[in-house]
């Protein structure tokens, strides 16, 4: 199928038509987070707990064939199931094997691991007409099987936010860098111009600096930005200077410190912090949930079956809209500090 950009595929659910696999790639989260859950407006509010899933990549259970087998259950009592698979890329460009692992395997260097891949790979080929199953990956190994599959079977859309020759910023040309910053500048103006405010010139250089190829840093910084400037509608080169400069930038892992660590009055306020600044509310409780996993269960183990109960309520109500994501994620936090 031909590359779609996010305006066709927000024409289509608005249709309330959609292909039967996506593949939203880049390394803009925050257009690709938008534009994977619009997707829930295809599904019947009154059905949409029962016939939408939401899976993590690189989670325990979450493999290929996990993906397949929940894009294969029918929907139930409507004509439409919707699977999203975030964090794709752990399963689109996985670690490849060592050289002692491909000569004991008979693979030449380059070849695909040998995993359920290929049932992915099948299913991509062969989809339930009735399921539509988006994959959101910042990156894909373009030399598999299945990328090979997406391509010619799937609905791809790209979502880089600052574009360039090369992915990887160590390798853009110096020339490019440029550009890159007088697309930063103009996306930084127009970003301010959207939610009612103007921004200077000198202002919008700033943030395109600090920014470089990473969307991500000029998206939070706008958005920290905004919530400065307050009232005042024209924003300067000082307003920016106030909010960029090093002493007042937020840490991204001061929230899940703070949980381990059981101070929730500092949790709280890093989260609204983060909410404050355009987090994605999935993507918060994705790292919360990291920092459980991986953290918590080093330093207070015992803490750790209840915060599993609690995540995984507070993942079901995000899916199912079961409040306000913010009151759902406070009440989260609150629960793993103990309160």
């Amino acid at each position: 199928m031909a590359a779609a950009s996010p305006a066709s595929v927000r024409k289509q659910i608005a249709q309330g038509k959609a292909d039967p696999v996506y593949l939203i790639v880049g390394d803009d989260d925050e257009e690709m987070a938008r534009l994977a859950g619009e997707f829930t407006a295809l599904l019947e509010d009154a059905l949409r707990a029962f016939n939408s899933e939401r899976l993590y990549a690189g989670e325990k259970g979450v493999t290929p064939a996990a993906v397949v087998q929940a894009a294969r259950v029918l929907p139930m009592m409507s004509d439409r199931r919707l699977v999203v698979v975030l964090r794709a890329e752990k399963m689109l460009k996985p670690k490849r094997r060592g050289k002692r692992d491909a000569e004991a395997g008979g693979d030449a260097a380059g070849a695909d691991v040998p995993t359920d891949l290929d049932v992915l790979d099948e299913y991509v080929r062969n989809p339930v007409p009735e399921t539509t199953l988006v994959l959101v990956a910042t990156d894909v190994d373009r030399t598999r099987k299945v990328f090979k599959a997406l391509q010619k079977h799937a609905t791809i859309v790209e979502c880089w936010g600052l574009k360039c020759s090369a992915r990887d910023p160590r390798k853009i040309q110096g020339w490019e860098l440029q550009k890159i910053a007088g697309e930063a500048a103009a996306l930084a103006t127009n970003l301010a111009k959207d939610s009612g405010y103007s921004l200077d010139r000198a202002g919008a250089a700033l943030l395109a600096r600090r920014a470089g190829t990473n969307i991500g840093t000029l998206r939070g910084d706008i958005g920290r930005l905004l919530l400065y400037a307050g009232g005042n509608k024209t924003i300067t080169v000082q307003d920016v200077q106030e909010v960029v400069s090093g002493e007042t930038l937020q840490d991204d892992w001061a929230l899940t410190e703070a949980i381990i660590a059981g101070d929730c009055r500092t949790a709280l306020r890093q989260l609204g912090l983060a909410m404050e600044s355009g987090g994605i509310p999935y993507m918060i409780l994705g790292q919360i949930s990291y920092c459980v996993r991986e953290k918590l269960v080093l330093k207070d183990p015992r803490r750790v079956p209840a915060g599993v109960e609690t995540l995984f309520r507070t993942d079901l109500a995000l899916k199912s809209s079961g409040g306000d994501p913010r009151v759902l994620l406070e009440r989260c936090i609150v629960e793993l500090c103990g309160g």
